[in-house]
């Protein structure tokens, strides 16, 4: 039985991979079944839809991986988790590495940033030196127990030091003994396409929305050479502004009558949850019978 990190690594060797945000296990059990080939875990969807935080490394490497674990056991798709800056020095990073293993994960990526850490996508970002980050790098594959495990490098040195800047550092990040790279806040379809070029490795686009890279069809990335895409908060952003909306409608209406067919309905939620399967297993403890 392959472990999770050799089902993300089979994955996108095998041909370019969509990896969407999974922000709860429902979330992630409907991309495998939509047939998507991994699920990513947001710091920032899990920041703010389970915290109520911003996404500026307030949460620990235990509530990372507890939310890494529930995503794993409700899917059987490989889950890629993102570790911040590997919540403190490259010692710490080791135990973020044992600890995301331990809960089931597929691989990790690891940022340059210095803490505080903000969102790849905002201005007043500072970076930690090259060598401090390749430090990181070669604790997390150190530390791994699955060979297979991923560790993915991101560079947010696009909106610090210029593009060059991020091409220097994921030379530097790939000798440090990264499996793939992903340069974070890239600004045009051409700088995309720079990089893919100048950087001969397994690559990670972020395709956020609302941010400073724009939003290139997934094909497009493919062609260019990513590995890989993930769509950090895509499904979040959706959920939450149908949640404003109905919210809403139910306070001013007094009744949520005129959205019942934009919701799922009870039978769709129970066939997703596997409802029946539970019910029957449990009668059949007491009958002795499986088949009832």
């Amino acid at each position: 039985m392959q472990t999770p990190g050799a089902l993300l690594r089979s994955a996108y060797r095998s041909a370019p991979i969509m990896i969407p945000g999974a922000f709860n296990a429902l979330t992630a059990r409907m991309a495998e079944r939509l047939g998507f080939a991994a699920v990513y875990l947001s710091g920032g969807a899990l920041s703010a839809g389970w915290a109520g935080l911003p996404d500026i490394g307030l949460l620990t490497a235990t509530e990372f991986a507890q939310q890494a674990a529930v995503l794993a056991r409700s899917t059987r798709l490989p889950v890629l988790c993102d570790a911040d800056t590997g919540f403190g020095e490259p010692v710490n990073v080791e135990r973020t590495v044992r600890l995301y293993e331990e809960a089931g994960a597929a691989g990790l990526h690891l940022e340059d940033q210095v803490l505080p850490k903000r969102c790849g996508h905002l201005s007043g970002k500072g970076l930690v030196d090259v060598g401090t980050m390749a430090a990181k790098v070669r604790a997390a594959v150190a530390a791994r127990r699955d060979p297979d495990f991923v560790i993915i490098a991101r560079t947010d040195a696009r909106s610090v030091e210029g593009f060059e800047g991020a091409i220097q550092r994921a030379q530097a990040y790939l000798d440090a003994g990264a499996d793939m790279i992903f340069p974070e806040a890239l600004e045009s379809p051409d700088e995309f396409a720079r990089f893919a070029r100048e950087v001969p490795a397994p690559l990670l686009a972020n395709m956020t929305e609302f941010g400073r890279s724009p939003l290139i069809p997934f094909d497009d990335l493919a062609t260019m050479g990513y590995r890989a895409a993930i769509y950090p908060l895509t499904a979040f952003r959706a959920a939450m502004r149908a949640a404003e909306e109905t919210l809403r409608e139910l306070r001013e209406q007094g009744t949520q009558r005129g959205r019942l067919d934009q919701m799922q309905d009870r039978a769709e939620l129970y066939e997703l949850l596997g409802y029946s399967d539970w019910e029957r297993r449990d009668r059949s403890y007491f009958t002795g019978k499986e088949n009832i």
